[in-house]
C-alpha cells in the first residue's frame, strides 16, 4: 500500500494503522478536525482519515460547505496515500462542496487515483481541469499525457517476462524491496510484515508500532542451497533480539531494537556491509527515518551506526542505494532544495563519511515522489516515480546520464513499460549482479493493496531460419545442399536432412544470403536480414528446386481472353521466373505456351507463339538477355501427361493418361472444361546450362 511511500520513509513504506477507537462526545467538531489534522501531519492517515469521515457527517452542506469541503478533502487524501479504492469517491464529495474554489489540487489528485485505477479517460478530464489553472504543472502534463499514450505503450510492450516469486510472499501482509546480498545473487534480504510463527507453529504477533497500530516491517532474509532452491526465510541475523517487553523507546537501532522498524536495504559487492532503513518513535513522537550502517562478522549483522548525511538531524532519510564502486550513496528525502515531495539524493564518499549531499535535479525529481532507487553493476539508475509518465500510482524508470552533453548534467529518463508497470504501485527493483534478470515489488491484482515479489527475467533472443527444400512438385530433396554467407563473415555448409528440412541460428544484425543446390535441379536462392530486431524471430525460407530435364509448369500465368497480352496478375509469377534465371547465370531456357482443344490448329499455334513471346518480352524487359530466351507456341501438339500428383488432385485422370481430344471427349462436361484447363498452360525447360561458361 502506498502509507510506506509517504510515512516518512518508513522501512516498511507500506503501513496500515489499525482502527483505534476515540471518544466523540468530549470534543467538538472543530476540535476533532484539528486532531485529526495533527494526526495527518505526523504520518497517521489512517486514524486522521476515520476522525475526518465522523466529522463530515455532522456537517452542514449549506452553512459550513467550505469547512465540509476541507474535511472531505482531507479524507480523501489519507486515503489516496493509503490506497483506499474509496478515494476517489470522497474527492468527488469534496468536489461537490466547490473545494475546487479553495484548492484546486483537488483535481490533480482525483486525476492521480484515477489513473491508478486504470480510469484513463475519466483521469484525463480532472487533469484538464487542473491544467486550466496551472498550464505548466509538469506532474500533471506527465499525467495527461500517460493517460493519452497508455493503449499504445501497452501494444510496444517489452521482451521482459514476469511471474510471482511466491515463495517469498506470506498470506496477509505485505513483502517488498528485495536486495540481493553481494554480488554472487545467492542470498537475498526484502522487508516484510509477516506474522512470526513461534514454537508449535502458533503464531506470534509483532509488537506493534505506536504510531501505526499496524505489526512492524522487518528485514528478512534468505539464501540459495545447492540446489539452487531459495531456503527457509528468517529474521536478519543479529538485528533482532534484546527484550520484546522493553518499553523505553530508544533510536539506537541494533539488537535493543524495540518498536523500531527497519527495512528497504542495500549491501557492498561483498555482502559484508549493509545499509538499511530505520524508524523508531521516541516517547510516542515520530523522529522520521534514518539511514543506518552495519557490518556482517561470523554470519551476523553487528551493532548498527547511523549515517549523518546533513547536519540537520530532524530531517528524514531512507531508501540507500550503494553504486558499483561504493563511492555513491543514492537516497531518499524531502530535505529543502529538492523539487517537492519525496526527491532522490546523492552523498560522495569521502574516507569515512558520506559529503556533499545534494538532489539529484530536475530530470529525474518531480512535485511528486521518486524513492526507491537501485544502480545497476552497468550503472543505470533504477527508480520509482508517480511525478513521470506512468501507468499510474509509482511506476519502474531507469535513467542514465546523457554523454553528449558536457557543460551540465542531463539525464535520460525513461518509463520500463510492461509488463513491469501497470495500475497501482510497482517498485522496489533488483538485479542479479550484471544480468538483467532479479525481482521487483507490486501491489497489482491484490484487492487489498498487499505489496508482492515479482521475478524477471529476460530471455535470450534467438533467430533462426528453417524450412525445406523440393522439387517442383514439392517432393523433399533429400541430397539438397545449402550455402549461408552473412555480411558479418559467416559461411556456413549443410546437407538438409532425409526429409529435405534444415534449421540454422542466425546473428543480430546481420544481412545473409542462402543458396539451394541439387544434383539435377537448378539454383534457387533467397535472402534477408535481422537488422534492426527487437525480438527473436524464426525466418521459414522454403527452396522449390526447378529440375533441369524435364518442363516446368509456370502457375499463375494469365492472358487476355482469347489473346496473348498478359494481364497484371501474371507479374508475381515472370518475376519468380527472372530470380531463378539470375540465380542460375549460365541456362537458357525455351518458354512454351499450350492452347486446349478447342479452336482450329492454325489459331491455337499462332495464339500460342504469341503467348509465348509476350512471356519473353516481359523477361526481357526486366534485364533478362535475349539469347537465353526461346519462344515456342506448340498450341494442342503436346497435351498434358498424368503424374501422381495431378492424378492426386484429380482421381478420374489415370497416371500416364494423355490428355488428349480422345480421351477429354469421353468425360462429362464438367470434367472436360478440367482437362482443358490443365492443358492450357505456360512452361519453361533448360536448354543449356553451359551459358557464357566458353
Amino acid at each position: 500500500m502506498r502509507i510506506n511511500k509517504h510515512i516518512a520513509f518508513l522501512c516498511t513504506l507500506y503501513i496500515v494503522p489499525l482502527y483505534i477507537v476515540f471518544c466523540l462526545s468530549s470534543c467538538s467538531v472543530q476540535q476533532r478536525i484539528k486532531r485529526a489534522d495533527k494526526k495527518f501531519a505526523i504520518g497517521e492517515y489512517y486514524m486522521a482519515g476515520d476522525i475526518y469521515k465522523s466529522c463530515y457527517s455532522q456537517l452542514s452542506a449549506k452553512k459550513q460547505r467550505d469547512l465540509k469541503g476541507y474535511v472531505a478533502y482531507r479524507q480523501a487524501e489519507c486515503y489516496r496515500l493509503i490506497n483506499n479504492p474509496r478515494a476517489a469517491n470522497i474527492y468527488q464529495s469534496a468536489l461537490r462542496c466547490k473545494y475546487q474554489l479553495q484548492d484546486s489540487t483537488v483535481f490533480l489528485h482525483m486525476a492521480q487515483v484515477l489513473q491508478y485505477q486504470g480510469k484513463y479517460k475519466e483521469a484525463i478530464k480532472h487533469y484538464d481541469s487542473y491544467l486550466e489553472q496551472h498550464p505548466d504543472n509538469y506532474v500533471a502534463q506527465a499525467g495527461k499525457y500517460a493517460c493519452m499514450k497508455i493503449e499504445e505503450w501497452k501494444k510496444e510492450g517489452t521482451r521482459y517476462k514476469i511471474s510471482e516469486a511466491k515463495e517469498f510472499n506470506a498470506k496477509r501482509s505485505s513483502n517488498f524491496s528485495p536486495m540481493f546480498i553481494g554480488s554472487q545473487a545467492d542470498a537475498l534480504m526484502f522487508s516484510s510484515n509477516r506474522q512470526e510463527k513461534s514454537k508449535g507453529n502458533t503464531k506470534k504477533l509483532q509488537r506493534p508500532s505506536n504510531v501505526t497500530g499496524q505489526q512492524l516491517f522487518q528485514l528478512y532474509q534468505t539464501r540459495k542451497n545447492a540446489a539452487g532452491e531459495w531456503e527457509e526465510i528468517e529474521l536478519a541475523e543479529g538485528l533482532y533480539g534484546g527484550n520484546e517487553n522493553e518499553q523505553e523507546n530508544d533510536s539506537t537501532g541494533g539488537k535493543q531494537s524495540g518498536t523500531a522498524e527497519i527495512g528497504v536495504c542495500c549491501f557492498s559487492r561483498d555482502g559484508r556491509t549493509m545499509y538499511f532503513t530505520y524508524s523508531k518513535p521516541v516517547n510516542g513522537k515520530d523522529l522520521g527515518a534514518k539511514i543506518y550502517k552495519s557490518e556482517r562478522a561470523s554470519g551476523e549483522w553487528g551493532e548498527a551506526q547511523e549515517v549523518k548525511l546533513f547536519a540537520d538531524s530532524s530531517l528524514t532519510v531512507g531508501h540507500p542505494a550503494l553504486n558499483a564502486t561504493e563511492d555513491t550513496l543514492y537516497f531518499v528525502s524531502d530535505a529543502p532544495g529538492g523539487e517537492g515531495g519525496k526527491d532522490i539524493w546523492m552523498a560522495e564518499l569521502d574516507g569515512n563519511e558520506w559529503v556533499n549531499a545534494q538532489p539529484l535535479g530536475k530530470g529525474i525529481n518531480t512535485s511528486a515522489d521518486e524513492m526507491f532507487p537501485y544502480v545497476h553493476e552497468d550503472g543505470t539508475l533504477y527508480f520509482a516515480s508517480n511525478g513521470h509518465p506512468g501507468y499510474g500510482g509509482l511506476d519502474l524508470y531507469k535513467a542514465r546520464i546523457d554523454s553528449t552533453v558536457t557543460d551540465s548534467v542531463v539525464w535520460e529518463v525513461y518509463n520500463l513499460g510492461t509488463p513491469f508497470n501497470g495500475p497501482g504501485d510497482d517498485f522496489g527493483i533488483t538485479f542479479a549482479g550484471n544480468t538483467q534478470d532479479g525481482f521487483f515489488s507490486s501491489n497489482r491484482n491484490d484487492k487489498k493493496g498487499f505489496d508482492k515479489i515479482y521475478r524477471f527475467w529476460l530471455p535470450e533472443m534467438e533467430f533462426v531460419v528453417e524450412g525445406i527444400v523440393t522439387d517442383e512438385a514439392g517432393t523433399p530433396l533429400n541430397e539438397a545442399h545449402l550455402r549461408l554467407v552473412g555480411s558479418d563473415g559467416t559461411n556456413t555448409k549443410l546437407n538438409a536432412r532425409r526429409d529435405g528440412t534444415y534449421k540454422i541460428k542466425l546473428k543480430r544484425e546481420v544481412k545473409y544470403v542462402m543458396l539451394a543446390t541439387a544434383r539435377g535441379h537448378l539454383n534457387a536462392k533467397e535472402q534477408w536480414n535481422t537488422m534492426g530486431l527487437k525480438d527473436s524471430k524464426t525466418y521459414t525460407v522454403n527452396f522449390a528446386l526447378s529440375p533441369v530435364s524435364r518442363p516446368v509448369k509456370m502457375d499463375n500465368i494469365f492472358y487476355e481472353f482469347g489473346r496473348w497480352e498478359l494481364t497484371q496478375a501474371s507479374e508475381t509469377e515472370l518475376l519468380q521466373l527472372v530470380k531463378l534465371l539470375n540465380d542460375n547465370p549460365n541456362i537458357t531456357i525455351e518458354l512454351s505456351a499450350h492452347t486446349d482443344m478447342k479452336g482450329t490448329d492454325e489459331f491455337n499455334n499462332e495464339l500460342s507463339q504469341k503467348r509465348a513471346q509476350s512471356c519473353c518480352d516481359f523477361l526481357i524487359r526486366h534485364g533478362i538477355e535475349q539469347e537465353r530466351l526461346t519462344p515456342l507456341g506448340y498450341g494442342k501438339t503436346k497435351p498434358v501427361v498424368c503424374d501422381k500428383a495431378l492424378n492426386k488432385q484429380y482421381s478420374f485422370i489415370p497416371v500416364e493418361q494423355v490428355l488428349d481430344e480422345a480421351f477429354i471427349t469421353t468425360l462429362p462436361a464438367d470434367k472436360q472444361e478440367i482437362c482443358n484447363q490443365i492443358n492450357r498452360r505456360t512452361e519453361f525447360k533448360v536448354v543449356k546450362t553451359t551459358y557464357k561458361l566458353y
